[in-house]
């Protein structure tokens, strides 16, 4: 079976060409850092420009790397939610008008979904598993019973990891995207320098919360500009930043697995290729018993090869799942229990 995954939720404009749902044939990635890095931020409008620049040739050019025709699709997978609307318009839309033209059905995915059974483009995980997703726009905790059957136990309350790794970045001048300079940074920094606030929240609460996180470190720089303190580098604030985020991160999926009584776990996400965060996971797992996996890089970041594997497993699972490419609709606060 052979799936074409389509991927616009926010700003990577992503095709890909899944065999069987584990054997990918081509992964077509075109990010927008280079359109938004002067803003510190992803701008809606720029993204959805710009991926109706580039949504017909990521296409085709999957295609050609999976030496595959359009006629040897069985399936188009998409995401219809959540993220920016006009962002997954670009893609739901050119999905949709391949589905039609070509009479082949076509799913719509939760770009979470995506994100769960991303591990499963590289290895088998048996279920049940807690899961971490982890990125710009999302951190929550889900239990993963099976394919479709998914359990929230926990969200971010405010701001998600990885949107305060750019917000701290930017208040460091460290420019956009924040995550992988924030990592950089802390690698010459002290991460015991500040400890920084760790908010576990009331009575054992999975939910996260970075907002405070973020207003201590804007406190912290506004008191070594007034008072001229040199104690505290740039890379000693990222590294201590950094640590406070990895820290509470790795403890709710450890507490979440012993609630669960679950021993398998898998970190994904954009954020989950911060390898500050890998390596305490990792510590933390083999001390309580767990195993835990984390895809790679490539399939951390948004990428059509995730969707692509969810719409497989989903079609598989159903053929009732197929949706109607004419009344196929986005929705950007689309939940993953629907």
């Amino acid at each position: 079976m052979l799936v074409l995954g389509i991927e616009t939720s926010c700003d990577e404009t992503a095709a890909a060409v899944l065999r069987n749902g584990n054997i990918l044939l081509s992964n077509v990635i075109a990010g927008q850092d280079e359109v938004h890095a002067k803003y510190g931020g992803v701008v809606p409008e720029l993204a959805g420009r710009s991926h109706v620049e580039r949504i017909h040739a990521i296409i085709r050019q999957a295609l050609t790397d999976a030496r595959a025709r359009w006629q040897d699709i069985d399936l188009i997978a998409v995401t219809a939610g959540p993220g920016l609307v006009v962002s997954l318009l670009v893609g739901l839309n050119a999905a949709k008008a391949i589905a039609f033209s070509l009479k082949k059905p076509i799913i719509g995915i939760n770009h979470l979904e995506g994100h769960l059974l991303s591990i499963f483009l590289q290895e088998t995980v048996a279920f049940p598993y807690l899961a971490l997703a982890v990125s710009g726009g999302h951190t929550d905790l889900y239990r993963v019973s099976a394919f479709g059957s998914y359990k929230t136990l926990g969200r971010t309350r405010d701001d998600a990891a990885g949107e305060s790794f750019d917000k701290v970045a930017k208040m460091l001048n460290l420019g956009y995207p924040g995550g992988p300079l924030i990592e950089r940074a802390a690698r010459s920094g002290n991460p015991a320098a500040h400890k920084f606030p760790r908010a576990f929240l009331e009575n054992g609460s999975l939910d996260f919360s970075f907002s405070g996180l973020k207003t201590s470190v804007r406190r912290v720089l506004q008191n070594r500009r007034e008072t001229g303190e040199s104690r505290l580098s740039d890379a000693d604030i990222a590294a201590s930043f950094q640590e406070a985020v990895v820290d509470v991160l790795a403890a709710k999926l450890i507490t979440a697995c012993k609630r669960e009584s679950v021993k398998h776990a898998v970190v994904a996400g954009g954020v989950a290729a911060n390898g500050r965060l890998r390596q305490q996971v990792e510590a933390a797992a083999r001390q309580n018993g767990i195993q835990v996996y984390f895809p790679k890089p490539v399939f951390c970041t948004d990428n059509a090869a995730m969707i692509a594997c969810a719409g497989y497993h989903r079609y598989r699972q159903d053929k009732n799942h197929a949706d109607n490419c004419l009344t196929l609709d986005a929705h950007p606060n689309l939940a993953l229990e629907k």
